[in-house]
């Protein structure tokens, strides 16, 4: 039985640097033909990317995907709503994922993102090669999610042109305790990595990120995005309102497979691989966004770089153990009080 890494089991050693300031460090990467100024994509969920989102996530330098728990022609409103926004649209592999597609493309989305807990399947097959045989090669088309590399290079293979890796990592997500299956993230980004197409076919990391070391370490591993929900959410521009109890203000986050989600969008619920939080309030986008990216530029620089190619490039892991995942947070509050 092999060991598979997750985030807080590895670091990454510091290097010899050269890098005098941050501003130094670019964060561009190409999704397909578009430049992307930072390597965050916000994740299609119905607590978390609808038009306001994609819009701040453009004006920071990412883009976002509208969700698809909605109707084809909400989705399609939204998605015109962006204006000249970068901007992905989520769709399913059944059903009304060819008028979705259609809709939301005729409004200017700018890529597809073929939506699917479970990517490697054959439902994914049929749906990437009809969407292919129906739009052409011309559209970029997003699929996921897998954990493994076999996924990945199927994904691709079946006319995918970036996948998403991570399987059951999501911090509202309970598949792995469902269904006993999964892969911490990172191990499948590294995987994936190891792929004679990783380079050709951009790989998003997708869940179990919690802050911005993991970003780095995502990248590190081979990531060349990161998809993100949870960090996003509560944020102003995210979906919902915001209420008040005990003085502080939240908002509601959920997983897309959770019974109150299911039940909003499609009226009753099948398998439940998620659940229902709530988030404090945490104001506007750009904010978060802004102190991510300060701390993967502060990232590269500890090892010597200026950008995510140089950096993949160079990068070497340590394994810690659970005294040095301790030590590696902050554990002055651990201390017994006098």
């Amino acid at each position: 039985m092999k060991n598979c890494l997750s985030f807080d089991d590895v670091l990454l050693v510091p290097k010899f640097s050269e890098v005098f300031s941050r501003k130094e460090i670019s964060l561009e990467n190409k999704l397909g033909s578009e430049l992307l100024n930072i390597p965050i994509i916000s994740s299609p969920m119905d607590t978390v990317t609808e038009d306001e989102m994609v819009v701040a996530m453009n004006n920071s330098g990412g883009t976002g995907i509208i969700h698809r728990y909605n109707s084809v022609r909400d989705q399609a409103s939204l998605v015109k709503n962006c204006g000249n926004a970068k901007v992905g649209a989520a769709i399913g592999v059944s059903g009304d994922y060819l008028d979705r597609a259609k809709a939301v493309l005729d409004n200017g989305a700018n890529f597809l993102c073929v939506d699917i807990a479970h990517g490697h399947h054959a439902l994914m097959r049929y749906a990437l090669e009809t969407l292919r045989n129906t739009f052409g090669n011309d559209i970029h088309i997003m699929a996921g999610n897998v954990a493994t590399r076999e996924g990945y290079e199927d994904l691709a293979k079946w006319g995918a042109n970036s996948v998403r890796v991570g399987i059951g990592g999501g911090s509202i997500c309970s598949t792995r305790i469902q269904t006993g299956h999964g892969m911490p993230t990172l191990q499948s980004v590294i995987n994936c990595s190891e792929s004679e197409l990783s380079g050709e076919i951009p790989i998003i990391a997708d869940g179990g990120i919690k802050n911005s070391g993991d970003i780095v370490k995502a990248l590190a591993a081979g990531a060349d995005f990161v998809m993100l929900g949870s960090l996003l959410a509560g944020t102003k521009e995210s979906p919902g309102g915001v209420y008040h109890e005990n003085g502080e203000t939240f908002k509601v986050y959920r997983g897309m497979a959770s019974k109150d989600a299911q039940i909003s969008w499609r009226g009753h619920t099948s398998s439940i691989e998620g659940v229902t939080s709530t988030v404090p309030f945490k104001g506007p986008v750009r904010a978060v966004l802004e102190e991510l990216c300060t701390g993967i530029k502060s990232g590269l620089s500890y090892s010597g770089c200026t950008s995510i190619s140089q950096f993949q490039a160079s990068n070497s892991f340590v394994g810690q153990t659970s005294a040095g995942a301790m030590e590696s947070n902050t554990h002055i509050l651990f201390r017994n009080k006098r």
